[in-house]
């Protein structure tokens, strides 16, 4: 079923969380706040972060990080918070979380 809907899709081939293994999937679809600003970290250096966004609206996924953005209800979010009140100071932001992925 999946090969035929991502079969024009040769870009994820080149996709930077493509490590053969899905090791990095609960980190793109975490309800975690560090959790979600890592995996934006991570697409930042992704050279087909663009077309992996494109393609996630397209199919309207429901959640998770897609190119770098956070999608709830299959529309981008600009930032996910916690919920209840929202804090009085705003918390420090990520500047960059590396992390090693191996290839298969």
């Amino acid at each position: 079923m999946y090969a035929v809907e991502f079969e024009d899709e040769e870009w994820r081939d080149e996709a930077r969380c493509r490590d053969g293994s899905a090791a990095l999937t609960t980190l793109f679809f975490s309800e975690q706040l560090d959790d979600i600003a890592r995996a934006k970290a991570f697409c930042r250096g992704c050279v087909v972060r663009e077309e992996c966004l494109d393609s996630a609206i397209d199919r309207r996924e429901p959640w998770g990080v897609w190119g770098g953005e956070i999608i709830v209800s299959g529309k981008v979010l600009a930032q996910k918070r916690k919920r209840g009140r929202p804090p009085k100071v705003r918390p420090p932001e990520i500047l960059e979380w590396e992390i090693n992925v191996r290839t298969a």
